[in-house]
């Protein structure tokens, strides 16, 4: 039998796969221009466990992006955990570090949105949007101008 608790997660993931198909029929309504883009990167969470002598762990996961924009990033991660961790949830902050083809940049992001990207879909595992919270104002000039090379093409 289905703990209760299991089925409202196949619940959940079931609501976040309907309403992104609902997405592509009704219109896309964010504000920054998305760009199709495959850049690699490595994503931690913003708050690193404690472990057992006090010391910070940072565990990591790497991916890469499935597009950008000057606000915001989709994501694609092959696991939607960083060891026990689960990397969207309320109040989360990711860290990632993105590989730009002039360097990299250190982002702040918070997950808004993911979902499992079935089976037979180009890609596996899943797809998590991030807005941008926070930058470096060096990285925040190589993105933004990056971003608008992109929007050239």
């Amino acid at each position: 039998m289905a703990t209760p608790q299991g089925r409202l997660g196949t619940m959940a993931e079931f609501t976040r796969t309907i309403l992104a198909r609902l997405r592509k029929y009704v219109g896309d309504r964010r504000y920054s221009p998305r760009q199709r883009v495959r850049l690699d990167f490595s994503v931690s969470l913003s708050a690193a466990a404690q472990g057992r002598n006090g010391a910070r762990r940072v565990s990591s996961l790497d991916g890469h992006t499935l597009d950008v924009s000057a606000s915001g990033l989709a994501l694609i991660v092959p696991q939607i955990r960083i060891a026990e961790h689960h990397l969207v949830g309320e109040n989360r902050g990711l860290n990632l570090h993105l590989k730009l083809p002039d360097g990299s940049a250190e982002i702040l992001a918070a997950p808004v949105r993911y979902e499992r990207l079935e089976e037979d879909e180009m890609e596996t595992g899943y797809l998590i949007g991030v807005k941008i919270v926070g930058m470096p104002e060096a990285d925040r000039e190589r993105f933004s101008q990056f971003v608008a090379s992109l929007e050239r093409r």
